[in-house]
Parts: C-alpha cells; sequence; structure tokens
C-alpha cells in the first residue's frame, strides 16, 4: 500500500475526492479542509493500492500544478479496508509499476553527484587492487559497491520516452564517472608502480578473471539477463535482487583492470576489456528498454481502467 497525501484547491476538494472515491484499490480517505498553509488548501489523505497509483496519479495531475501530492511506501496496515483495497485493485503489487515513482528515480540516478563519483572511484579502485591480488571476494565488494546500474536504468527510461535530454545526461554520468574513477584508480596504480608495490607481471590474470578481459557470446547473455533483472528489481521495489545484478555483470572490474593495466603499461589486454565493458551496458541498456516496453505494454497496472 502507498500513504498519499493531497494539498488541493478547497474549490476542487470535491472534485479530487470523488476520483479517489471512483478508483479501484483506495481507501481510508480523510479530509482536512483548511489544513494547508504553503501551498493553500485542503490536505486529503488516503492510502492506495500500488496497482491503482497509476490511475489516481494520472487523474490527479493537475495538481502538481495546483497544489501538491506526496507518495511513500506503508510498512505496515492493520485494516480489514486496506486488504480488502488490494484485493480489489486488478493485478498484483509486485507488478505495479508506478511511472511517475520511476521517473524521479532515473532523474535523480542521471544526475553526477560528489557520493555517485566517490562510490564508483572507491568500487573501481577495490577492482584494480583485486586483478593484481588475484581476489574474486574483492571483485564481487567492487560490484555490489559500484552504483552505474542507476545511469544505465535511466537511459533505458529515456529511449522508452525518447527523451533524448535525460539519455544524454545519464550517458554524461556515466562516461564522466567512469572517466574519474579510472583515473583516480591510474594515478594510484602509477605511484604504486614508482614505489615497487606492483610489477607488471602482478597482473597475469587467473583463469578465473578472464570474464573480465575476454569477452564472449556468454557476456552478452549475461548482460542482457542483468539488464531486465535491474529493470525488474528497480520497479517492483526489489533492492535485494539488485545486488545480483551488481554482481552479475564486470563494468567496474573492467574499469579497474583498464586503469592498472594502463599504469603499468601493459596493453595486450586492454583492448579487450574495453569490449567487455561496452557489451556489458549495451546488453544491460537493451534489455533494460525491452523489459520496461513489455512492462508498460503487456503489464498494465490497473487492468480495463489504466490511464498510463
Amino acid at each position: 500500500m502507498l500513504h498519499l497525501r493531497l494539498i488541493v484547491p478547497a474549490a476542487r476538494t470535491e472534485e479530487a475526492t470523488a476520483v479517489l472515491e471512483d478508483c479501484p484499490g483506495v481507501t481510508n480517505i480523510v479530509v482536512l479542509p483548511g489544513a494547508g498553509r504553503d501551498p493553500k488548501g485542503d490536505v486529503v489523505l488516503c492510502d492506495a493500492a500500488r496497482e491503482s497509483a497509476n490511475e489516481v496519479l494520472g487523474r490527479l495531475k493537475w495538481l502538481e500544478t495546483e497544489g501538491s501530492i506526496a507518495a511513500e511506501q506503508i510498512e505496515l496496515s492493520l485494516s480489514e479496508a486496506a486488504r480488502d483495497a488490494v484485493h480489489e485493485a486488478p493485478g498484483e503489487p509486485d507488478d505495479a509499476v508506478i511511472w511517475e515513482q520511476l521517473s524521479q528515480k532515473v532523474y535523480a540516478d542521471s544526475r553526477i553527484t560528489w557520493a555517485y563519483l566517490a562510490f564508483l572511484a572507491i568500487a573501481t579502485q577495490l577492482s584494480g587492487i583485486a586483478v593484481l591480488q588475484d581476489s574474486l571476494i574483492l571483485i564481487v565488494g567492487a560490484m555490489v559497491l559500484g552504483p552505474e546500474f542507476g545511469a544505465v536504468a535511466a537511459i533505458c527510461f529515456g529511449l522508452l520516452h525518447r527523451n533524448g535530454h535525460l539519455i544524454v545526461n545519464a550517458l554524461r554520468t556515466l562516461v564522466v564517472g567512469f572517466g574519474v574513477a579510472m583515473a583516480i584508480t591510474y594515478a594510484c596504480a602509477l605511484v604504486s608502480y614508482w614505489l615497487g608495490w606492483i610489477v607488471p607481471g602482478d597482473l597475469d590474470t587467473s583463469a578465473e578473471f578472464h570474464f573480465i578481459v575476454k569477452p564472449d557470446r556468454w557476456s552478452f547473455i549475461v548482460a542482457l539477463l542483468a539488464g531486465a533483472a535491474g529493470v525488474l528489481s528497480i520497479t517492483a521495489g526489489k533492492s535485494s535482487a539488485l545486488i545480483g545484478v551488481f554482481i552479475s555483470v564486470t563494468t567496474v572490474p573492467v574499469a579497474g583492470f583498464v586503469a592498472v593495466a594502463s599504469a603499468l603499461g601493459d596493453w595486450s589486454e586492454v583492448a579487450g576489456s574495453v569490449a567487455q565493458l561496452a557489451v556489458n551496458l549495451a546488453g544491460m541498456v537493451i534489455a533494460g528498454t525491452l523489459t520496461l516496453l513489455v512492462q508498460r505494454k503487456f503489464w498494465p497496472q490497473v487492468g480495463r481502467r489504466s490511464s498510463v
């Protein structure tokens, strides 16, 4: 269930509540006349099943300019009325994609922030150390820490809605993020080489690490599966599944390997690693976009009444 808080101009409160009462899966409607101060208006509270969210938000879209809409996930609801509302709403909660919520998330993830750069730089350095130490544990840790899938999902959403501005922003975030992370890792590896801590022979990868530098048909298949699973985990709110996506693809390990190999002057495997990075990103974007397309076309959230 979602909890919605609306601030509605007093003259349109009846119109707003009529929409809520008409939408399946909406319950616990409360009207607080004159409670809104900024913006001014009546405060309307209600609970809505996830499957009903798109219809409610679509029919109350005018509040975005005339009032306010806020939504939050309800962790616990002890109410027979709420259980009836979920049962009344067509579909299953896990299949419901709240498109407005997804839109805000991907727009946020398409921006370059200091936190994004810091996480990606740390993850890339960990992967560089992992390659030097032949440590699969560090590789997995670097994969989980990498934040790059948010920008990939933003590209998928932008392609679905033909939003060039969002696509460009997300691509810039990926390019700048990996560029900064690889530059920092390169500098650290170069200093370590000057100090005699590492030598080119340390970069000889074992068989377990060939998936980083030797792309093949399985690399693309894994990227496709990871892209589809990643989008599903975001739209269904299953953050635990997203961790599996991070571990499945080798974007961060590839970036770390390229940075370290460049610092050590070992160019023999760099081309393969760059190809691996391109294959991973392309596969995730293709599968992620197709997954969103399927969800929009074939998994309607409110059955016959959906307005999205």
